[in-house]
């Protein structure tokens, strides 16, 4: 299976790894339970059944799968009757027309949430056609869909990784459920993020609790795989103490050097990276590991699985959905970001069928001494003149003003910049920001981008008239200082220790702490969610019950409600700054 990336390839056994740094592939180690590797262990364990259902993702390789299984079976002398879901999809027309009023037209990035099921794609007629053969040892129905064929069969759940899935569609390897060719690579992912993927999460939280085998099908010709129930297992130990996602790291037209000069575990084959996917849950998965081998599934099977013990009282709230995010943007040697501002809550939910809105902020983690953001406009703006200077710059192409229409601000290290709904804003160079932020992450109204080309050659999309429908022209002036910058202030302490409140805006449902301690501080988690990162320190051990794990600078690490307690101990010399996310109280 082709794929477009300079990341590399999740490896089949876990990599050698200096173990005082940023480790690239963490991963939660399996004591009681194995990871297998590869089709014949896999076929083995499915043999002695006479019906067997092979599903999965999009973007999975299915005719890789299926020869795979059959030529196994074969060789073990054993019959094989094979069903393919796709023959009993719809006609693509049909489900053109069923997706298309979730796709936004020729909106190069947004659609709508559908709210449609998986089982809309098939024909029921054709499905019923489905028989198992009684002169036949086994009976497989494979492919995306599968599990919409309800016999009592045995369940092997095949997944793939947000980032491989990408990887292959740039490729253009795979198609979107149900098409027959790949689209343009902008529309293939909006396609992706509001009709596939919501399809077909419903489907995997439909079908978590019956899987019998889960398959991780990322590396072509070697899956690795455990059993459902050891998966369960694992995710409910996970949910009662602490996780960390696989990050995935990509360039950007603005990206920088920061990233690339400190995590020397990713290709330095790139010409940047501008951002991390720290912890933006819709697209990271989870990393396990046994004798060596990994595995990765998706987050959301966690949520779905036990979203009570991870969100505890915010779960009420949220449900399935994790709330909170974080993830870097790195303009070191780089370039500003556009200059944007993100959507209304109830413009979020009208449009696109969100259910809470892309409030940020920006986290200094590190800065150099010309390092500024762009936040809030000036006092005199006026909307009309910015918005035609604006759509001026877009059919000329000349160079815009950005400070006489809006406010650009010191930055330096463990700075706090809120920005709501509606703020316009943009970080300017030589910044690592952690943007910790509410969970949506595409629902950007980009009004300016410098004038600069992607790195495909070809021009970003502007949103000038969304943005105008969303900005806040009272975020201005005095105003901007007084309300757009945390006001940090001491809210306890101890012997060596001080907890630090970085207050948010009053719109963000989430707030911020950075506890600074010499040797240790306990932490109670009061029934909440804690998304934590090492932002000034080398190292920090994790205690809580019997568990034990160290975190690096700039490892983000999450401890589940359930927890109750923990404990931060600092292993370096320096001492350790820790910022904690979580959802305030009031919120949920």
């Amino acid at each position: 299976m082709k794929r477009k990336t300079n990341q590399f390839l999740l490896p089949l056994e876990k990599p050698s790894h200096n173990k005082n740094v940023y480790d690239i592939y963490p991963s939660v180690h399996i004591k009681d339970g194995f990871i297998g590797e590869g089709y014949e262990t896999l076929v083995n364990e499915i043999c002695k059944e006479k019906i067997v259902i092979l599903d999965g993702y999009v973007g999975v390789d299915w005719e890789e799968v299926s020869i795979s299984f059959v030529q196994i079976l074969r060789n073990k002398g054993l019959s094989v009757t094979m069903y393919n879901m796709q023959d009993c999809l719809k006609p693509e027309d049909e489900i053109e027309q069923m997706v298309r009023p979730y796709l936004g037209g020729e909106d190069p990035i947004f659609g709508y949430r559908a709210a449609i099921e998986l089982h809309d794609y098939f024909d029921e007629a054709k499905v019923s056609t489905i028989k198992v053969e009684k002169n036949t040892d086994i009976t497989i129905i494979y492919g995306t869909g599968a599990g919409q064929y309800n016999l009592n069969g045995y369940l092997v759940y095949f997944e793939l990784p947000k980032n491989e899935l990408q990887f292959r569609m740039r490729a253009n390897e795979i198609t979107n459920l149900g098409m027959n060719s790949a689209k343009n690579t902008k529309q293939m992912y909006k396609h992706f993020y509001f009709v596939d993927w919501v399809v077909l999460n419903k489907e995997k939280k439909r079908l978590l609790s019956k899987i019998d085998l889960i398959v991780d099908q990322q590396r072509p010709k070697h899956p690795t795989w455990m059993t459902g129930a050891l998966l369960r297992q694992q995710l409910t130990k996970m949910s009662k103490t602490y996780f960390r996602v696989r990050p995935w790291f990509e360039p950007g037209v603005w990206g920088g050097q920061w990233i690339k000069d400190r995590f020397k575990d990713l290709n330095q084959n790139v010409p940047n990276y501008a951002w991390s996917f720290e912890m933006i849950v819709p697209e990271n998965g989870l990393l396990f590991e046994s004798d060596g081998k990994l595995l990765e599934v998706s987050f959301d099977m966690l949520m779905f699985h036990e979203q009570k013990n991870v969100l505890g009282k915010a779960a009420k709230r949220f449900q399935d959905e994790f709330p909170i995010r974080f993830d870097f943007l790195d303009t070191f040697d780089g370039g500003n970001l556009s200059v944007q501002c993100h959507p209304k809550p109830h413009y979020i939910k009208k449009e696109f069928g969100e259910n809470f809105t892309q409030d940020e902020t920006y986290y200094i983690l590190d800065a150099e001494e010309d390092a500024d953001v762009y936040l809030g406009f000036q006092e005199d703006i006026k909307p009309k003149l910015f918005k035609k200077a604006l759509e001026h710059s877009c059919e000329t192409k000349e160079i815009l003003d950005v400070e006489k229409y809006v406010q650009r601000i010191p930055a330096k290290k463990h700075d706090l910049f809120l920005i709501p709904n509606g703020t316009i804003h943009c970080s300017g160079i030589n910044n690592m920001i952690l943007e910790i932020s509410a969970t949506p992450y595409i629902f950007t109204f980009k009004m300016y981008d410098w004038q600069r080309l992607d790195l495909e050659g070809n021009p970003r999309p502007l949103n000038i008239n969304r943005a105008f429908d969303n900005l806040n022209f009272n975020r201005k002036g005095k105003v901007v200082q007084e309300t757009l910058i945390s006001k940090p202030y001491v809210a306890s302490s101890g012997q060596d220790w001080k907890k630090i409140h970085l207050p948010t805006h009053s719109d963000h449902f989430y707030d911020i702490c950075r506890y600074e301690f010499d040797t240790e501080v306990t932490i109670e988690t009061l029934n909440q969610c804690h998304v934590l990162m090492l932002v000034e320190g080398t190292s920090i051990e994790l205690e809580l019950a019997d568990k034990c794990q160290t975190f690096h600078y700039a490892e983000t690490f999450v401890v589940s409600a359930a927890a109750n307690s923990y404990k931060l101990v600092n292993k370096g010399g320096l001492k350790a700054k820790v910022i904690v996310s979580f959802v305030k109280d009031e919120a949920c």
